[in-house]
């Protein structure tokens, strides 16, 4: 067990409990923060993560339960209670004023004034600029907002929590919308933090995080904390079993299939200023990855693929027909599928139900004299749902209920019901957690058993590494590199994704 030389911990949560009408999100919540110390909190969706992280932030007031701050009892009331307490939240997606500069949002309801009542903004910028100095960034407190990074706006509230004297700092799944760059820079700030005795509760889905940043891990399930430990004493698999419940024989299940024909054949593909020349083969049985850093065109290779977006030179065949560019309707009808990466936003109809998301693609299908009749969606939604182990009671309820990895299973619901020979599937494990993924993985290697060709856009290496039989690796625009399974690594992939010159290991396309 870590040893800790402090008398207390800086927070300390004792069998917290919460219940919403007859639905109880948190059952024996526990958490123990200690100063300079960042703590991993895990757990699928539905775990009560969040809603442990509300009672810390002041939001909801447990129905039972003891809260300690520095040895304090306390129970907060307001936001502004937790605030004052010395707790900070940075979440996923920041909340600032756009059209403000980030001194002022920084000390928004609390600037210095002087005598008269007047704002010191040269005493406030002075500061903000401290601040922002301290924790390593190239920012100016008289920037706007408007048009900084998510980066960048986490950056700034981090920079308002120290401003308020926070000693506790959590961060609710801070990297998801994060290039590998900004990750980094995120992380270095973190140990700032750590160094100045803050304690930080760090959410997260992706367990490379976990080992590379934290030193203590909590894992909740079912409302409940269900173990804790030192990470250096856990594995990948141990943290996995203990979320999830159950042991898993491999996290990553991939079948070896013998590839076949091929389904998918791209040919100097181009669109100018974009990218250039790309030509591959995805065969039958076979995952193929591209991989690459945010920017480097992968989203647009596939979008053009599909017909969504026009390019200037090449071809796209399913099998041994060509595709008209431009036209994803005639895409879908020649075999091919796209789960693209923003579901909510471009997969989903988030205020239709499930079962009309399930069946969008195959309407057609079900239309009997003009009609639609609900028995036809929902059946088509069971089928689906027991496929890809759906969690959800009632197929009428709006697919924005979800959590994140069945609303993911919706949209590949969806597509698959098209029947394809082909997919494509964009980050397909993205803000979804352990659980799901492993049951998305395991879908995969279902498909591409039963002959389907898949073509797998990821930013998480180690699901490239664990699922794809070939990783064509893009630097600017252009396929840099292409990799087998059996001489892929981590390594090998981010030099070809920063343009590294030619490796020996693999090949330009």
């Amino acid at each position: 067990m870590q040893q800790h030389t402090d008398a207390v911990p800086r927070l300390e949560l004792k069998h917290a409990s919460k219940s919403f009408g007859r639905v109880r999100a948190l059952a024996n919540g526990e958490l123990v923060l200690w100063p300079g110390e960042v703590h991993a909190l895990l757990g699928e969706n539905g775990a009560g993560k969040s809603t442990l992280v509300k009672i810390l932030a002041g939001v909801h007031q447990p129905d039972t339960g003891e809260l300690h701050v520095d040895g304090t009892p306390r129970r907060f009331a307001t936001p502004a209670e937790a605030r004052d307490a010395g707790l900070a939240v940075i979440y996923q997606e920041p909340t600032l004023f756009f059209d403000l500069s980030i001194a002022e949002n920084i000390y928004m309801g609390r600037q210095p004034v002087d005598r008269v009542g007047r704002i010191q903004y040269d005493a406030m910028r002075d500061e903000v600029n401290g601040l922002l100095a301290s924790l390593g960034v190239d920012l100016r407190a008289d920037q706007l907002v408007r048009g900084l990074s998510i980066a960048d706006q986490q950056v700034i509230e981090i920079a308002k929590a120290l401003s308020l004297n926070a000693r506790v700092l959590i961060m609710d799944e801070p990297t998801a919308a994060l290039s590998l760059p900004e990750v980094e820079r995120l992380f270095a700030i973190v140990r700032k933090l750590r160094e100045r005795d803050v304690a930080i509760l760090f959410i997260t889905h992706r367990l490379d995080e976990v080992f590379a940043l934290t030193q203590h891990v909590t894992i909740m399930r079912d409302g409940a904390k269900v173990f804790d430990a030192p990470t250096s004493a856990l594995t990948t698999d141990a943290i996995v079993a203990k979320m999830v419940g159950r042991d898993l024989e491999t996290f990553y299940p991939k079948a070896d299939v013998t590839p076949g024909a091929v389904r998918l054949s791209v040919r100097g593909l181009t669109r100018i200023g974009v990218f250039k020349d790309i030509s591959f083969d995805v065969r039958a049985g076979e995952i193929v990855a591209l991989a690459g850093l945010v920017g480097a065109g992968r989203s647009e290779v596939a979008r053009a693929i599909f017909g969504i977006d026009a390019y200037d030179a090449g071809e796209v065949r399913i099998g041994d027909k060509r595709l008209t560019p431009g036209r994803p309707a005639a895409a879908v009808r020649a075999g091919l599928a796209l789960v693209p990466e923003d579901r909510r936003q471009q997969g989903l109809a988030l205020e239709l139900s499930i079962a009309r998301n399930a069946s969008m693609t195959v309407l057609g299908r079900l239309v009997r004299h003009g009609l639609i009749f609900a028995r036809s969606e929902t059946q088509l939604a069971a089928q689906w749902g027991a496929r890809l182990r759906l969690k959800a009671d009632d197929p009428s309820a709006a697919a924005g209920t979800l959590s994140g990895g069945n609303q993911q299973k919706v949209v590949l619901g969806k597509w698959l019901a098209t029947n394809p020979n082909v997919l494509i599937i964009d980050e397909p494990t993205r803000g979804i957690d352990v659980g799901a993924k492993a049951e998305v993985y395991g879908a995969l290697s279902e498909l591409v058993q039963n002959g389907m060709a898949v073509l797998m856009i990821s930013s998480e290496l180690p699901e490239v590494l664990g699922m794809a039989d070939r990783v064509l690796v893009m630097h600017e625009g252009r396929i840099s590199a292409e990799i087998s399974r059996a001489d892929a690594s981590e390594e090998r992939i981010m030099n070809a994704a920063l343009g590294q010159g030619p490796a020996p290991w693999g090949h330009a396309a």
